[in-house]
């Protein structure tokens, strides 16, 4: 190998490892205080108290506990209904089974926060690549991130889009909803679950379905509850949702989801961010056993 070469393969290594330190530091951002985030809870308290608001989300799925009784009529099975929507957020949302790992109060505004898959990755599987995924101006996505994937579904007749809007039509403005969630960790390895198909979307029976939602991570807990996103982080999602969350983390191929960030039908780029976890009972629903 001349010098030449030699030269170009150190520069495009330093030019990798320098794009991953970037990204590492965009992960790494100081956190806010404590104070903020029990200034948004109690906001979140004061704003919703007596008004009438529904359970919310997300919340600890291994606690049964809550006391909202604002009672309404669980989804139909996601069979169906119509999927009418699928994004994600990095962190997950919700807390429990095998992601109970807090990563911290990040930015204040949903970014850096939520919970990390508690288990072991190798050394291979954390090893960096070479694209950029998802990234935003709150950085992007690399391997050993948790992300949580939201399966939107509608009692409308809807086609497939971007944004929750998707799930409503001039004809039902109120239709009901349910979202099957699923957690994953992004890995580098090629032999991991491909979100491509994991996001493949057709019809069956006349209804828009995602064709491959995990049916190997555990039995999903189901609970009522709301929207999630950082938006509600100190006022109430208005919206009734019926939840149906996996305990258990898969592993996915972080390059088939930067792969699925260039382009997919939902128009969606890059993670959202996660809405503070739900501890107040009053904003819960009980959950049946």
């Amino acid at each position: 190998m001349n010098k030449a070469v030699l030269t170009l393969a150190a520069s495009a290594s330093s030019i990798l490892m320098l794009s991953n330190v970037a990204m590492a530091v965009s992960h790494s951002k100081a956190p806010v205080a404590d104070e903020v985030i029990a200034e948004q809870r109690q906001k979140l308290a004061e704003t919703t108290k007596g008004a009438g608001f529904g359970p919310q989300s997300p919340r600890d799925i291994s606690s049964i506990a809550g006391t909202n009784g604002r009672a309404f009529e669980a989804a139909p099975a996601y069979s169906e209904m119509n999927l009418c929507n699928i994004h994600f957020h990095e962190g997950a949302e919700h807390r429990g089974g095998q992601f109970t790992k807090y990563a911290g109060n990040g930015d204040g505004k949903g970014y850096g926060t939520g919970f990390e898959y508690s288990g072991e990755l190798s050394e291979a599987e954390l090893a960096p690549v070479a694209m950029k995924v998802g990234a935003g101006e709150h950085g992007g996505l690399v391997p050993g991130d948790t992300i949580e994937v939201h399966y939107v579904h509608s009692t409308a007749q809807v086609t497939p889009g971007p944004t929750l809007g998707s799930c409503l039509s001039e004809s039902i403005m109120n239709p009901q909803l349910r979202v099957e969630a699923q957690v994953f960790v992004l890995v580098n390895d090629e032999n991991a679950a491909d979100f491509m198909e994991l996001t493949e979307v057709g019809m069956v029976d006349g209804l828009h379905q995602a064709l491959n939602i995990p049916d190997n991570t555990g039995t999903p807990v189901h609970y009522a509850g709301s929207t999630t996103g950082p938006s509600y982080n100190e006022k109430g999602s208005p919206l009734q949702v019926t939840w149906n969350v996996r305990p258990e983390v898969l592993k996915v191929n972080i390059q088939t989801v930067a792969t699925w960030l260039e382009d997919n039908i939902f128009d969606e780029g890059y993670a959202h961010g996660v809405r503070n976890l739900i501890y107040n009972k009053d904003l819960l629903s009980e959950i049946s056993q």
